[in-house]
């Protein structure tokens, strides 16, 4: 390590800096110089009243600033209360009792009187009884549709002179002839009457129905009415 030397100044060098120094800050200041660099009275009374209007300032900015905190937290606090009361006031008609309703008037109708029972409905008239069937005598008429009836059986018209002399001898062609003795009856002269039934329901009172089966029974027993009649004038019956 190198040593370090100080070196002294030489003794004839102190001018020289007092010289420096001179010359880097000028001539020493005169008296008048430093008296034009002290402020006047009016230049101090100026900056006073420029600080006193600063201070005004701040302070009325300062009050400003202050007096609106105080509305806002007066405008806060009212609205508050008004939540606060409104709170209160749904809360009140929240706990408080619903008055109870009044019961319905009891409304008393009078009994009606009961309504008459309706009139049964008349009965419908029994239907009338049907009309007896009278029977028909008609000689003229039984003996016509006699003489139609021969052919059906395959008689000719002859025979109808024997048939016409047969029953006229037996009952005159007459539908509700009887007789009181044995009780034969009709045209026929059928014994029991109800024979002729096979013939038809209505052989009392209807000629067809007793030449029908008087027809029939010619044929069954003796051929044509000419052998029934010969029968008969030998034995007076047939």
């Amino acid at each position: 390590m190198s040593e370090f030397k100080v070196q002294t100044r030489p003794q004839g060098d102190t001018k020289s800096h007092s010289h420096r120094k001179q010359t880097r800050f000028g001539a020493a200041m005169s008296p008048l110089s430093r008296a034009a660099r002290i402020p006047s009275v009016g230049q101090r009374v100026a900056v006073f009243a420029t600080a006193c209007a600063l201070l005004v300032g701040v302070s009325a900015a300062a009050h400003a600033s202050e007096s609106a905190s105080i509305a806002a937290s007066a405008d806060q606090a009212a609205e508050q209360a008004s939540a606060q009361s409104k709170l209160s006031f749904e809360t009140a008609e929240i706990q408080a009792p619903a008055s109870p309703e009044a019961a319905p008037a009891e409304i008393n109708v009078a009994p009606q009187a009961a309504e008459p029972a309706p009139a049964p409905a008349p009965e419908p008239a029994p239907a009338p009884e049907p009309a007896p069937v009278v029977a028909v005598n008609d000689p003229a008429g039984a003996q016509a549709y006699a003489a139609g009836q021969l052919a059906t059986y395959g008689w000719s018209a002859d025979q109808m002179q024997c048939l016409q002399t047969l029953w006229t001898k037996e009952s005159d062609w007459t539908t509700t002839a009887t007789n009181p003795s044995s009780g034969a009856y009709g045209i026929v002269q059928s014994l029991p009457a109800e024979k002729m039934a096979s013939a038809g329901a209505d052989y009392v009172t209807n000629y067809r129905t007793q030449i029908n089966w008087g027809l029939n029974y010619i044929q069954e027993r003796y051929q044509s009415p000419c052998g029934a009649l010969n029968f008969h004038l030998s034995h007076n019956w047939y």
